[in-house]
């Protein structure tokens, strides 16, 4: 299967910078990516009190909501699961992807992740990624880290998985909120050896 034919999972998970999720999929989707969203039980509580907008826990609704909050109603591959359904392909490692994205990812998710624990299916799926020695690539995003935060997310790299806070650079001119959050988003995607977000790279002096 070629790169963009074998799926990228996308967790996202109930932590606050929900923006960074849209922006991952509305480039991801523009560039023909298929993507395979788990959304967390306590995201919809996230939206709603981020946003005031109720997220839909039909999978095919669901669908229709992030690609209307990424503004791309047509191109690319998407497919959503609910968050408890544990019997999903994303739960299987005979289940061929590209790797997953955690963005953003919450400090009770790392400490799941990190202690091995599977209690839905973003976790689930998380867990197979790293036993399956897949890329896995978290974005958390929370400050400040306590030590024991530290000590989970030093956890989740000595497994494998690719930590990229949610830190943006200033280098590269940001002009609005979106430039910072697509840096990113970059940045977290280029772990994944993918290149789909125009930013303005370091150039050197």
């Amino acid at each position: 299967m070629g790169s963009k034919t074998r799926p990228l999972i996308l967790g996202i998970s109930g932590a606050s910078g929900l923006i960074y999720a849209v922006r991952a999929i509305k480039f991801l989707l523009e560039a023909d990516y298929a993507i395979d969203v788990v959304a967390s039980k306590a995201t919809y509580m996230v939206w709603q009190a981020e946003n005031n907008i109720r997220m839909p826990p039909e999978p095919d609704l669901q669908e229709q909501f992030w690609r209307e909050q990424a503004g791309v109603p047509s191109r690319g591959k998407l497919r959503c699961h609910r968050w408890g359904d544990v019997g999903a392909t994303l739960a299987s490692g005979s289940f061929r992807t590209l790797g997953m994205l955690v963005i953003p990812c919450s400090m009770s998710t790392v400490a799941k992740l990190a202690a091995g624990l599977s209690s839905d299916l973003l976790e689930r799926a998380a867990d197979v990624q790293l036993k399956e020695n897949r890329p896995l690539v978290i974005v958390p995003r929370e400050t400040p880290f306590s030590l024991i935060h530290l000590r989970n997310l030093t956890t989740l790299a000595e497994a494998g998985a690719r930590i990229v806070p949610a830190i943006p650079a200033w280098y590269h001119n940001p002009q609005t909120i979106e430039d910072l959050v697509d840096f990113v988003v970059a940045r977290a995607l280029d772990q994944l050896d993918i290149d789909c977000i125009p930013i303005n790279r370091w150039q050197g002096h």
